[in-house]
């Protein structure tokens, strides 16, 4: 398929080429082992930090302890969106009883409300109609969007790029919130189990913090535990896409351009993969969602020279630089804000 590019010329995506190229390499086949590995690791960890505040119970060096059990919970967080994506199994069934398990035992994050936001996110990338990700709420990502702001909520969008990092520390809270209120109304598949699930969830973490902690120093972990985890995952997802374009209307009909364009990758190694949960690496994630973590990687040079061959701009940065881009984006939206005596649009007819 072709498209024009911002200046009239004619990009050809090649997408079924790409697509054939990356099936021949094997990159698409899950990776169990590596994800056991992985699992493994993050359960360890978490049992080990339990231990910890078992030991220290009652001291508020124990304090100490709930960053920690944040960045825990987002690798859990990744596995559960590896395991959604069917990275690690291709089974339904499978699938299904990780997911419940990793988000919705472990975490306390419904699996079926995330699933349709994200499968609406990796279908409409940067859409400001169909994308949730970047539909007007706390945060707005389009000029448009801020214009209709009024009151409170322009007051926000004004200084958006300011408060993005303090707002993020109540995204926890917010994740855990918009999963409920999701399973009160019908239409979410396993709404009994997953309920379920997220009632033993919510019991097991407070006998957890009360049994270890007094009342005070139970109130502050949890408020720090979810404050890094609501942290850590922003800081994760938003380097992708935030400040990235729009795509028009031939570029969201292509299947490679409507992920590429719209896409960031973040440049690093090992470490940034294990940080970010391969996230960092969008571009490949979002061309092919099943493609198991570890070989996102492994796919990145072959996809980066399919994309220079054709003239489809690839973007790739660094992760300071990323959060740069997304914050003076935020900025810039923010200024599109009437000031409080501007007169409203009249409405179209």
């Amino acid at each position: 398929m072709s498209t024009s590019d911002p200046r009239g010329a004619v990009l050809r995506s090649d997408y079924g080429e790409l697509v054939r190229e990356i099936r021949r390499r094997g990159l698409l086949h899950p990776r169990p082992a590596f994800y056991a590995r992985l699992g493994a690791l993050a359960l360890a960890a978490l049992a080990v930090l339990v231990l910890v505040l078992f030991l220290l119970r009652d001291s508020w060096w124990a304090l100490l302890l709930a960053p920690a059990f944040g960045v825990v919970s987002a690798q859990i967080a990744f596995l559960s969106h590896d395991a959604a994506h069917r990275q690690i199994v291709r089974s339904r069934r499978l699938t299904t009883a990780l997911c419940l398990t990793l988000g919705n035992l472990l975490n306390g994050l419904s699996y079926g409300w995330w699933t349709a936001k994200h499968d609406a996110h990796h279908a409409h990338p940067n859409d400001l109609e169909s994308d949730p990700d970047v539909a007007a709420g706390v945060f707005v990502f389009g000029a448009d969007q801020a214009g209709e702001r009024r009151g409170g909520p322009a007051w926000m969008t004004r200084h958006q790029a300011a408060l993005f990092f303090p707002l993020l520390t109540l995204e926890g809270f917010n994740l855990r919130a918009e999963g409920v209120r999701a399973l009160l109304r019908p239409g979410i598949a396993h709404r009994s189990a997953e309920g379920l699930l997220l009632f033993v969830h919510l019991v097991l973490y407070l006998a957890l913090v009360v049994s270890a902690l007094t009342w005070l120093q139970a109130i502050v972990f949890v408020v720090v535990h979810q404050a890094v985890l609501g942290v850590y995952l922003g800081c994760s997802f938003a380097p992708s896409h935030k400040g990235m374009p729009v795509p028009t209307a031939e570029e969201a009909a292509d299947p490679l351009l409507r992920q590429v364009i719209c896409s960031r990758n973040i440049r690093g190694g090992p470490f940034i993969d294990l940080a970010l949960g391969g996230l960092n690496l969008q571009i490949e994630h979002h061309l092919f969602p099943n493609m198991p973590r570890p070989n996102l990687r492994l796919a990145r040079p072959v996809v980066r020279q399919h994309c220079q061959e054709r003239g489809i701009a690839y973007a790739e940065t660094t992760l300071l630089a990323s959060y740069r881009l997304a914050l003076g984006h935020l900025h810039q939206v923010g200024l599109a804000v009437r000031g409080p005596s501007a007169p409203r649009k009249k409405a179209t007819p």
